[in-house]
């Protein structure tokens, strides 16, 4: 229950994240903003890392090298999906980024990639990413405000002629 919980407070937070940064961006330019994002990351959770590790920063035990390439996906997560809401707006920026995720992780969990247990291939798992495919798409087709306004003073035009 409790990672539930967390799982949804992290999709709240990317989301309101994205939304700000693609406002921040629009003022400082979409590296700046990415810098000062990661920059504040670093220095609000160095006090609690801190406050609450009882170890050195430096301290990687047996970890494999490769996934501390995490940090550079990182830069990558917040340039590309900031970019993604200012250039197609957050919910189907965001929509689109939630599919790619769930159909990588389910490839991680099916091929039992990085250390995870693997999980059978199902076909309720392949209909469940189809339906977020499908969603999305249904959604994508209702036409933005300008363009049904467009469409509404084009018919009033033909109307009065």
């Amino acid at each position: 229950m409790i990672g539930i919980l967390l799982a949804i407070v992290a999709g709240i937070l990317i989301s309101l994240q994205n939304v700000f940064n693609a406002r921040v961006s629009e003022r400082t330019g979409p590296w700046a903003t990415t810098s000062l994002v990661l920059g504040l990351g670093l220095v609000c959770s160095l006090p609690v890392f801190y406050g609450i590790e009882q170890r050195s920063l430096l301290d990687f035990g047996d970890v494999n090298p490769i996934y501390l390439l995490s940090g550079v996906f990182g830069v990558g997560i917040v340039f590309f999906l900031m970019r993604g809401v200012t250039l197609i707006g957050p919910a189907y920026a965001i929509s689109i980024a939630l599919i790619s995720q769930i159909t990588i992780a389910f490839v991680i969990n099916t091929g039992g990639w990085f250390g995870f247990e693997s999980s059978p291939l199902s076909w309720q798992k392949i209909l469940g990413i189809i339906l977020l495919i499908g969603g999305v798409l249904v959604y994508k087709l209702e036409k933005p405000k300008d363009e049904r306004k467009e469409e509404q003073r084009i018919e009033l035009d033909r109307m009065r002629a």
